[in-house]
C-alpha cells in the first residue's frame, strides 16, 4: 500500500478537477490547510454562507502568505524610513500600489490553478532554456540577498534584547527548516499563520505613536511630499513601490497555489484570499509609517537624522516614545522577517525543482523529496552564516544593494507573466482580458520607467533625481505614443486579410468550466506574435541599459 508521500498513485485523469500538467503526483489531492479540508472529489455547491466560510477558511494561505511576506525585513525598514523622513505624506503611494499587487498575484494564482504548472517551468517551456536560466538565476541570486535581509532583521531585532546574533540567526534557521521538513503542508502553513498573527504588533506601534487621524486621511487620498517634491522624496517613492512587487512573489504563489492543490474550482476564493492579505498588508504598512512618523517632528531623530538600519530605528523609538515602544519595533521587525524568510527560501526551493524535473512539495518528506530539502536548507544555513559571520557595515550595504538589485529584475519577472497570462494555449479561456491587459502593461511600463530611475539614482546619487523622473516619463511616454497606435492598426490589419488568427477571439469560445492546460509536450510552440516580439526585444535592451549603467558605477573607479 502507498504511504502518504509516495508517487505510486495512479489516478483516473479524465474525472478529476485538476490540470494533467502535473510534475509532482503530491500536488494531486485533497486541500490540506492549517484551518480546514477539502476533498479533491468534492463538486457539490455553496449555497449557505457558513459552507463558504468554511471552504474559504480551508483554501485561505497562498495569496494571504505572500502579500503578508511583502511586509519583510526591507518592507518594515522601507515603511518606518518613509513616516521617520517624510511624516505621513507618502501614505497615498500605498493606496495606489493596492492595485498592482492585486492584479499581479491574481495572475499567477491563475496560472497556477490553470495550468499546475510552477512559473519557473512555465518560462523555461514557453519562452526557452536561455530565458529561463536567465529568471531562474536571476531569482536565486535575488532570494538569496533578501533571504540574508530577513536574517539581518532577525539579528537588529532579537539584538534590541541581547540575544546574541550568532543564537539569533541560528534558532531561527533551525525553526524554519524543521517546520517545513516535516512532510506535512498544513504544518507548515500554521506556522506562518501563527507569524503572521505575531506580525500584528503594527496596530500598537501605531497606536502608541499617537497618530492624528485627520491628517493620516488627508495623506492617503492627496498626494504629495512633505517640503516638496524632491530627489530623496522620488527615491523613496520609488523605494516603496519596489517593496510592494517582488520576483519571488510571483513564483512563490504560483508554485504554492499549485503545492497546496488548489483547482480552478476554487479560483474565486483563492482571489479573496489574495484580496484579504492585499489589504491586511496595505494596513500593516501604513500603520508602519505612522509608527516611523513618531520620529518625524523630533529633533535628535527628525527627517535631518540618517537612517542607517533597523536597529538604530528600534532604539530611536525607545528614545522617543519609551522602551515598550522599542521592544515592539524590535518585535515588529522579528515577525516580519520570519514570515518573509519562510516565503523567499521556499520560493527558490519551488523554482529549484520545477528547474530541475524533481519533487517539490510540502508534502513530501526529506526521504522522498531530498534535492527540494536540499535547495531549502543550503540556502538557510549559507545566509545564517554570512550574516553570523558579517559585519555590520557589510550587512547594511547588501540591504541596500539587494534593493538595486531587484529594481533591475522586476520587469523582466512580470513582463513574462504578462506575456504567460496571454497565452491561448497556456491559459485558454483563462487568458487576460482587455482592462487586466491594459492595467498590467501600464504597470509592466511604470516599472521599467521607475526601476531605471531607481537603479541610475542609486548608484549615481548626484544626479538630479526630479529632474531623471521627468525624462524618464517622458521618453517612455512618446515611445507608447508612437509604437502602441502602430501595434493595433498592424495587427487588425493582419487579421482582416486572414494573415493572423485571433487566437483569443477563439479562446473564448471554450468553456471554462473543463478546459484546462494540456501536458506541456502536448502544447504547440508558442506563436510569434508581435506583442511577443516586441516585449523580447524591448526586454533585451532594457536588460544591456541596466548592465550598462551597473558596470559604469562598478568599473568607474579603475578608469579614474
Amino acid at each position: 500500500m502507498p504511504t502518504r508521500d509516495s508517487a505510486a498513485v495512479v489516478l483516473d485523469t479524465e474525472d478529476m478537477d485538476f490540470a494533467p500538467a502535473v510534475l509532482d503526483s503530491a500536488h494531486i489531492g485533497d486541500i490540506e490547510g492549517a484551518l480546514g479540508t477539502v476533498s479533491m472529489l468534492d463538486h457539490a455547491g455553496r449555497r449557505s454562507w457558513k459552507r463558504r466560510m468554511l471552504t474559504f477558511a480551508a483554501i485561505m494561505g497562498p495569496g494571504l502568505i505572500v502579500m503578508v511576506g511583502d511586509n519583510d525585513a526591507g518592507g518594515v525598514q522601507t515603511y518606518t524610513q518613509a513616516g521617520q523622513r517624510f511624516g505621513y505624506s507618502l501614505l497615498w503611494v500605498l493606496l495606489l500600489l493596492l492595485p498592482v499587487l492585486l492584479i499581479a498575484q491574481e495572475m499567477v494564482a491563475r496560472l497556477g490553478t490553470v495550468t499546475g504548472v510552477g512559473h519557473a517551468r512555465l518560462i523555461r517551456e514557453r519562452f526557452g532554456r536561455a530565458w529561463a536560466a536567465f529568471a531562474v538565476l536571476d531569482l536565486f541570486a535575488l532570494n538569496f540577498l533578501t533571504l540574508l535581509t530577513e536574517f539581518i532583521g532577525i539579528y537588529f531585532g532579537l539584538g534590541y534584547f541581547g540575544v546574541p546574533k550568532l543564537l539569533s540567526v541560528s534558532v531561527a534557521g533551525v525553526m524554519l527548516f524543521a517546520v517545513a521538513a516535516t512532510g506535512r503542508f498544513r504544518w507548515w502553513e500554521r506556522f506562518m499563520f501563527a507569524v503572521i498573527l505575531g506580525s500584528f504588533v503594527f496596530v500598537p506601534a501605531a497606536l502608541l505613536a499617537h497618530p492624528h487621524w485627520g491628517p493620516i486621511g488627508f495623506h492617503f487620498v492627496v498626494p504629495g511630499a512633505a517640503g516638496g517634491i524632491s530627489g530623496s522624496a522620488i527615491l523613496l517613492i520609488v523605494a516603496l513601490i519596489g517593496t510592494t512587487v517582488a520576483p519571488w512573489q510571483l513564483f512563490f504563489q504560483q508554485s504554492n497555489v499549485l503545492d497546496k492543490r488548489i483547482s480552478p474550482r476554487w479560483l474565486d476564493y483563492e482571489r479573496f484570499d489574495t484580496f484579504i492579505g492585499g489589504v491586511i498588508t496595505t494596513v500593516a504598512a501604513a500603520g508602519m509609517v505612522v509608527f516611523g512618523a513618531a520620529l518625524y517632528h523630533t529633533r535628535a531623530f527628525g527627517p535631518s537624522a540618517a537612517y542607517t538600519d533597523s536597529g538604530w530605528f528600534d532604539h530611536a523609538i525607545a528614545a522617543t516614545l519609551g522602551p515598550v515602544a522599542g521592544g515592539i519595533a524590535a518585535v515588529m521587525l522579528v515577525f516580519a522577517s520570519l514570515v518573509g524568510a519562510g516565503a523567499v527560501s521556499l520560493s527558490t526551493s519551488y523554482a529549484f525543482g520545477d528547474s530541475v524535473n524533481r519533487h517539490h512539495s510540502l508534502h513530501r518528506t526529506v526521504r522522498t523529496a531530498p534535492l527540494f530539502y536540499g535547495a531549502y536548507g543550503v540556502q538557510i544555513l549559507l545566509a545564517c552564516l554570512i550574516v553570523a559571520l558579517g559585519t555590520n557595515a557589510f550587512l547594511g550595504t547588501a540591504t541596500q544593494y539587494v534593493q538595486v538589485l531587484a529594481g533591475i529584475l522586476l520587469p523582466s519577472a512580470v513582463l513574462f507573466l504578462v506575456l504567460l497570462c496571454n497565452d491561448t494555449d497556456v491559459l485558454g479561456p483563462w487568458v487576460n482580458g482587455p482592462v487586466v491587459n491594459f492595467f498590467a502593461i501600464t504597470i509592466v511600463s511604470v516599472l521599467v520607467v521607475l526601476s531605471l530611475d531607481l537603479t541610475i539614482a542609486t548608484l549615481f546619487p548626484q544626479l538630479n533625481g526630479v529632474r531623471l523622473t521627468e525624462l524618464c516619463f517622458a521618453a517612455a511616454g512618446a515611445v507608447a505614443a508612437v509604437l502602441a497606435p502602430a501595434v493595433l492598426l498592424a495587427r487588425r490589419r493582419r487579421i482582416a486579410r486572414g494573415e493572423l488568427v485571433d487566437e483569443r477571439a477563439a479562446a473564448r469560445t471554450l468553456d471554462r468550466r473543463t478546459w484546462r492546460m494540456p501536458r506541456l509536450e502536448r502544447l504547440p510552440k508558442p506563436r510569434k506574435t508581435l506583442l511577443r516580439t516586441a516585449s523580447v526585444y524591448s526586454l533585451r535592451a532594457y536588460l544591456v541599459v541596466a548592465v550598462v549603467v551597473v558596470g559604469v558605477k562598478i568599473f568607474s573607479p579603475f578608469i579614474h
